[in-house]
């Protein structure tokens, strides 16, 4: 779809699902929004229960009435990635990535195949069928790469008994699961350290790794207060700063364009990551980008909190060499036709405005993100 998109570039598959006589299941249930987009919705928004449904209405008014979710499954039913994908992935807590690996370990469990090659096969067909889902979610196509990589790394495999083999590679998938359930916690400790009493942390959007890296703050008696943006068009903000404050801490709500009038204020910037790319750059919600300009201006420091699961393959060279995500925006008033609105839903900030990153494998510079690439995936 780019024409400047670089080699590395997740390959969309469109062709090869819409050829398929199941691609009806793996469509997106709302199309013209982005299912990336959709799943933030449903685990972060402030927003009311039918907020979706309109905006659906909005783009097909047809499809109104279609009901949201998966097909009821029956006994006789043959298992499929997609439903039990659905099925993690709307659990709140859990982060997309790791219900693709939750997923593709029940592929493992479920299977029939009779010998290394066929079970390599299908879960290889069931990871691209995940990643054809949503072309948009990067931590999706990677969680899935990564998971891979993961359970098939050791050619010892090919000379077991298929099934201790096959019993190798569910331990592996669960471990890979257990392994990235547990990675907010670890990330949470290592960043006590940068957190100091009496500073001022500049916070944006909801992100569940930098809520629990307050949390942990709070629970250790450290003296803080955050400053939340707001977080337009869903007001992510709004919920974050509800959570903090039942920590206990002081918090303080802005709206997006104030941010540069409040950085004097603030002693540090904690973002997450939808994902993480080759350069040790980010890909974050709409807005990340002007905060750490901003941030880097004021030689304030940008802190970054992101799971090893959302490093990619990837290496934009601009805003727009990315597959977009794209969100429904409510202005509030009536806009004429002939006005174009961006409905971006996310950003892409370049590393030389980060300082660190916070993951499950360490505290990492931008410029080492490369080298851990390396060891993940190959």
């Amino acid at each position: 779809m780019w024409a400047r998109s670089a080699s590395f570039i997740l390959d969309k598959r469109l062709s090869a699902s819409s050829s398929s006589p199941d691609s009806s299941m793996d469509a997106n249930p709302n199309p013209g929004i982005s299912a990336y987009y959709q799943t933030r919705a449903e685990h972060h928004a402030i927003v009311t229960s039918d907020w979706l449904a309109q905006a659906q209405a909005a783009v097909d008014p047809d499809s109104a009435l279609q009901q949201d979710g998966p097909p009821a499954c029956s006994a006789s039913k043959p298992f499929s990635v997609i439903d039990e994908f659905n099925y993690w992935r709307k659990k709140p807590d859990l982060a997309e990535a790791v219900a693709a690996i939750m997923a593709l370990a029940a592929v493992i469990r479920s299977s029939e195949a009779t010998t290394m090659m066929e079970l390599e096969i299908e879960l290889k067909k069931a990871s691209d069928t995940l990643k054809s889902w949503d072309t948009s979610s990067i931590s999706l196509s990677a969680g899935c790469d990564l998971f891979m990589r993961y359970v098939t790394r050791t050619a010892a495999l090919e000379y077991e008994d298929f099934n201790a083999a096959k019993h190798r590679l569910i331990e592996r998938g669960e471990k890979f699961g257990g392994i990235s359930m547990k990675a907010r916690r670890t990330i949470a400790m290592l960043s006590q350290e940068f957190i100091f009493d009496g500073c001022t942390i500049l916070v944006h959007g909801f992100s569940r790794v930098v809520l629990e890296v307050m949390k942990l703050a709070a629970s250790n008696r450290k003296l803080f207060r955050v400053f939340c943006t707001e977080g337009r068009p869903d007001k992510t903000g709004l919920k974050l700063s509800k959570e903090i404050a039942a920590l206990g801490v002081p918090v303080k709500l802005l709206i997006d364009s104030a941010v540069a009038y409040a950085m004097d204020e603030v002693d540090m910037v904690f973002v997450g990551a939808d994902g993480v790319v080759e350069s040790g750059g980010i890909i974050n919600m709409m807005g990340t980008y002007q905060i750490a300009l901003v941030a880097h201006s004021m030689n304030r420091p940008v802190y970054v909190a992101a799971e090893s699961y959302k490093f990619a393959r990837l290496y934009p060279l601009d805003q727009k060499d990315l597959e977009p995500a794209l969100r429904p925006i409510d202005f509030g008033v009536p806009i004429p036709s002939s006005i174009e609105v961006e409905t971006s839903a996310r950003d892409y900030t370049p590393p030389q405005y980060l300082t660190l990153l916070f993951t499950d494998l360490g505290v990492l510079t931008p410029s080492a993100v490369s080298d851990e690439l390396i060891r993940l995936y190959l």
